[in-house]
This record gives structure tokens, sequence and C-alpha cells, in this order.
């Protein structure tokens, strides 16, 4: 980076910023100089987050934000701006795992609740923040998809389709908006050490960390230290593409 706050004064909403790889690149953003809109389902825990990134001296504000709700995320993006400029990045982070169950037995309803997260949030994000970035001149939105998108993995078919919709409305949005000097990305992320991740159930990730070289999962912090290069002046000339952090997974 060619100074110490690269970001500074480029207001930025995080969604699914209460834990894990959103609340990291909370942090990660504010102490690059951006202020953060903290929002996520868990009011309680986006609140500790934007605490501790004031006491840390930078500036952040705290939202309960429901990314299924069309009309909660325009006023989420709306109160962006309240922060002191107009809305200039994006991490849309929100997800949830679904119960873990082959296809003939998936319940329908725990289907679209997955979808409903993971895939329409993402959308009624993009929905009100490509206009917002519009106004303001440009801006990065980076979303998070999933290694699930790229391999087949059992008992996960709402969540690998959710993420392979992720793909496609990050290159739409790209090539889209690319010309009103907004960059689209998104992110695909293996085992991370995440509560997601340690909510899932006992065995669920057996065998999969034999398959990453690296032989470890992933910490938030190292998540979010890519996708801080990604919004930033240093990715200028990336946009539409899926970056892949999976400790040498996919390689296989």
């Amino acid at each position: 980076m060619t100074d110490d706050f690269p970001l500074r004064d480029r207001v930025s909403m995080v969604t699914g910023a209460a834990s894990g790889i959103g609340a990291a690149c909370a942090r990660l953003l504010a102490a690059r100089g951006a202020p953060v809109l903290v929002t996520d389902l868990d009011e309680e825990g986006a609140a500790e987050v934007a605490a501790e990134i004031t006491a840390a001296g930078g500036r952040a504000r705290a939202r309960r934000l429901d990314v299924t709700d069309p009309g909660a995320m325009e006023k989420a993006v709306s109160e962006a701006t309240d922060l002191g400029g107009e809305l200039r990045i994006a991490v849309n982070s929100a997800g949830i795992n679904g119960p873990l169950k082959p296809l003939g037995a998936y319940p329908v309803t725990d289907f679209d609740n997955v979808i409903g997260v993971n895939l329409h949030g993402v959308f009624h994000a993009l929905r009100h923040q490509l206009p917002a970035m519009v106004a303001a001149g440009g801006g990065a939105i980076v979303n998070l998809a999933s290694i699930a998108a790229h391999s087949g993995f059992r008992d996960h078919g709402a969540y690998a389709a959710a993420k392979q919709g992720v793909l496609a409305l990050t290159r739409t949005a790209a090539r889209e908006y690319g010309g009103s000097g907004i960059r689209v990305l998104s992110v695909s992320p293996g085992l991370v050490d995440t509560p997601l991740v340690a909510a899932l159930p006992p065995g669920a990730t057996d065998g999969l960390l034999d398959a990453v070289p690296l032989r470890r999962p992933a910490q938030p912090e190292e998540v979010a230290r890519l996708i801080g290069f990604l919004v930033s002046d240093d990715a200028a000339y990336l946009t539409g593409g899926d970056h892949v952090i999976d400790g040498g997974y996919l390689a296989k």
C-alpha cells in the first residue's frame, strides 16, 4: 500500500459484520481509514465490533440488518452517508449454512432460506449499493462466494447453488457498471476458522482439511487482507473476477 491510510474517508458498509470474515473486514477497512457501517442481523454483535473500531480510533456505526428485506437494505445503504460521505466500498459477507442434507431430502423451506440470505441478500445489496456508487462517482464491491461454487460438496446443495449465483451476479454487475467507475469482485474462501464453520455438525468438515495443501484453515483476517487489497486503488484494473483463497484446495 502506498500510505498508512489508503482508504481514508471512503465510506464503507459490510454485511454479516458481527463475526468472522465480515467483522475482520470491518476492522481492516476502518484501520485503513474508511468510516464503516457495521451491519448484521445480530445487532449486539455488530455493536460490539463498531465499539471496538471506535475505541481503536476508527469511525464506525452499527446497524441491525436483515439482508433478505429490500426495504431494510435500502435504508442501510442510505444511512451509510451519515458517516460523512457517499458510499464507496461495500463487502457483502452475510451468509448462512442451512442443514446438511442430500438434495433428495432437502427441506424446501430451508432451501428457500439459504437462497434468500446467500443469494437474494447479495442481490438486494447490489440493487441499492450500485446506484449509490454511481452517484458517488465510483466505488468497489466485494461479494463473498465460496469454493463450494467451484467444486461439488455433498449435502451443501442450497449453499453451493447460492454461491454459484453470487458469481453470476458479480460478473454481471461488473460488466454493467464498469463504465461508471465501479468495480465488482467476488472472493471464494475455503475452510475458514469462523463461527459459521464452528457451528457445523460434528464431522461436517472431516477430510476437508486433509485436502488442503497448507494443512490448516484460513483465519478471517487473512481473507480480509485479500478483500482489503481488492477494494484498494492497488487493484484498480481488477473487476468481474473471482479470487480464491483456499490454501490450495482447488489445486487438486
